[in-house]
């Protein structure tokens, strides 16, 4: 095989992956979004029928109409925008004082960061509830110690809900940054102390701007599982916590409307696409 047909070769790799695991079971679920709900298995109608087509858009305007769904989109963007911004905040630390350790201690501390990896996220969320519930770990120190009197309501809420997301998507945030600030050059912070710059002037002017593609990145990893996400809300929050991904398993499962679903979804995928290529033109943009 000559060199230009293993390049070639390679480049295709990805694109089957893509194809056989992106691609076309995004096309199954468009197919499903222009279908009717029927009786039956599965329960939709064909999309072509005797040779007449049968596609429908009813289903996007069901979505676009009921403002319940509207609701569930922007809590659900509400709620993964914060738990981003709190990763943010958490994570950012992280990676610093992972990237700034000497190195041969950077691949035990990544280990420590990709540990709860090891465990499943079901088993990790019943343990957060451990932690948060009524007569669980938190109230009983706090009550031990006598900063509280009654229990506090913890579980069952958005912040419940967020600290959940954070814990569980933290590791998402902390490598893309760890792997942008390793790269940084030490030498520049230390020009800028040179020049009269504070440590925290040469944070804000020198490492903070170079490392806001690594920001990003993790930013984006954590944003969109985030927004689709159904695990955490369903054990975590309460009846007013209502996630785009809740709504699609009640639909799914439940109503057992597979059109209404996958067109849920796919508006979902479509609001998701604008960060999407932000961050891809920002990251490709950088010199």
């Amino acid at each position: 095989m000559s060199a230009a047909r293993f390049r070639k070769t390679l480049l295709a790799v990805p694109w089957v992956w893509a194809a056989l695991l992106f691609f076309l079971p995004l096309a199954i679920v468009v197919k499903i979004s222009l279908a009717e709900t029927a009786v039956g298995v599965p329960p939709y109608t064909a999309l072509i029928d005797h040779g007449a087509l049968r596609a429908t858009l009813a289903n996007y305007r069901d979505v676009f109409a009921d403002s319940f769904y509207a609701g569930a989109y922007v809590s659900s963007v509400k709620i993964a925008g914060l738990a981003t911004i709190l990763a943010v905040l958490a994570g950012y630390p992280m990676a610093y004082a992972i990237a700034r350790a000497p190195e041969r201690r950077r691949g035990l501390l990544l280990l420590l960061v990709t540990l709860p990896f090891w465990t499943s996220l079901l088993i990790r969320i019943y343990a957060w509830i451990g932690l948060l519930r009524p007569g669980g770990v938190i109230n009983a120190v706090l009550e031990s110690v006598g900063l509280i009197d009654t229990p506090l309501q913890m579980i069952n809420t958005t912040a419940a809900v967020c600290f959940g997301m954070v814990y569980a998507y933290l590791p998402f945030m902390v490598l893309p940054l760890y792997a942008r600030l390793e790269r940084l050059d030490p030498a520049l912070v230390e020009a800028a102390g040179d020049l009269g710059a504070t440590p925290w002037r040469a944070f804000l002017s020198v490492t903070l701007p170079l490392s806001l593609p690594g920001v990003m990145a993790g930013a984006l990893l954590v944003f969109i599982p985030c927004v689709g996400e159904f695990v955490i809300p369903d054990l975590l929050g309460g009846p007013d916590t209502v996630m785009i991904g809740k709504v699609l398993w009640s639909e799914f499962f439940s109503s057992r409307d597979w059109p209404l679903s996958a067109a849920l979804t796919v508006v979902m995928m479509a609001v998701l696409v604008i960060p999407v290529l932000a961050v891809q033109r920002t990251l490709g943009e950088e010199p």
